[in-house]
């Protein structure tokens, strides 16, 4: 991608650089939402220009997110990853500027010391490791990679029984990690600094986790794949395509949108094109995303 994409956020001492790969992707709202038409995206007026298009298209970004907290460099997430094969032509053989635009975002690769996946989906773990003379290796061998127990558990069910899910990123984003000696496995709610801790969001997938950033009074929240547009806020138990259980990614989703509304917390959603991130706040019966 290209530096114009890179965005800064300050939440007290912590500072937080989004990262994009692939920006404002355009498709259909059905893609998400089950039978849903672009007549229903244009109802939503404050959707536009950032999340959809006049024409009711929705607009979704692949990004992710690094984070200095109390002297430590983290990833939270790591996009989709160079010269991959992935389900969706889109995501095949990517060819970007990412570890430059990390460097230029005041993160260089080789000073991050941690690597957090909210799951284990392949958008989310691709440049966890880069090709190298043939051979897939950490792109960050000096860091500690954070995999939730529960999460890489079920990915590694799915591996031994066949599952339903694409399974090529374990083997060129995970695997290699783990052969490196270089992960550890984490519970869902687990605090990596006074600063940065996960709590369970899960149903997208069983081990789904967001960050929560609380400094100096200020907070934020990196959704990871919880939500992934801001129209799932008028109505949040909607069944969402995406979730691996679909009724507990509704209540997920309604649990979230009720402890953080009309709140001064900073939702940074991981799949919200630019500016990424808003104020969750009532919209008579239902909620939108208020990005000023």
């Amino acid at each position: 991608m290209a530096v114009e994409h890179i965005k800064h956020w300050k939440i007290g001492d912590v500072e937080v650089a989004r990262i994009v790969e692939v920006n404002a992707f355009e498709d259909n709202i059905a893609m998400l939402l089950k039978d849903e038409t672009a007549q229903f995206v244009r109802q939503f007026k404050w959707l536009q220009p950032h999340f959809a298009t006049p024409e009711g298209l929705m607009k979704l970004s692949f990004q992710c997110f690094a984070l200095r907290s109390r002297g430590r460099s983290m990833m939270i997430d790591t996009c989709i990853g160079a010269d991959r094969k992935r389900e969706f032509d889109v995501f095949c053989n990517l060819r970007t500027t990412f570890l430059a635009d990390l460097a230029a975002a005041g993160f260089p690769p080789a000073k991050i010391d941690t690597v957090l996946c909210t799951h284990l989906h392949f958008d989310h773990v691709g440049w966890n490791t880069m090709l190298v003379d043939g051979r897939w290796v950490p792109t960050f061998p000096q860091a500690r990679y954070l995999f939730g127990k529960a999460e890489f558990d079920h990915w590694v069910h799915l591996r031994n029984t066949g599952g339903y899910h694409d399974l090529e990123h374990l083997h060129d984003a995970i695997d290699p990690v783990i052969a490196a000696g270089l992960a550890d496995f984490i519970p869902a709610e687990f605090r990596v600094t006074d600063e940065v801790s996960l709590f369970p969001t899960p149903g997208h997938t069983p081990g789904h986790v967001s960050v929560h950033i609380r400094s100096r009074g200020e907070e934020a929240v990196i959704t990871g794949d919880m939500m992934h547009h801001p129209i799932q806020l008028t109505d949040p138990e909607r069944h969402a395509n995406f979730d691996m259980d679909k009724p507990q990614g509704a209540l997920t989703r309604r649990a979230f949108v009720e402890r953080f509304e009309n709140s001064r917390v900073l939702i940074i959603g991981s799949h919200f094109c630019d500016p990424t991130s808003g104020w969750i706040v009532r919209d008579g019966q239902s909620w939108k995303l208020r990005t000023e």
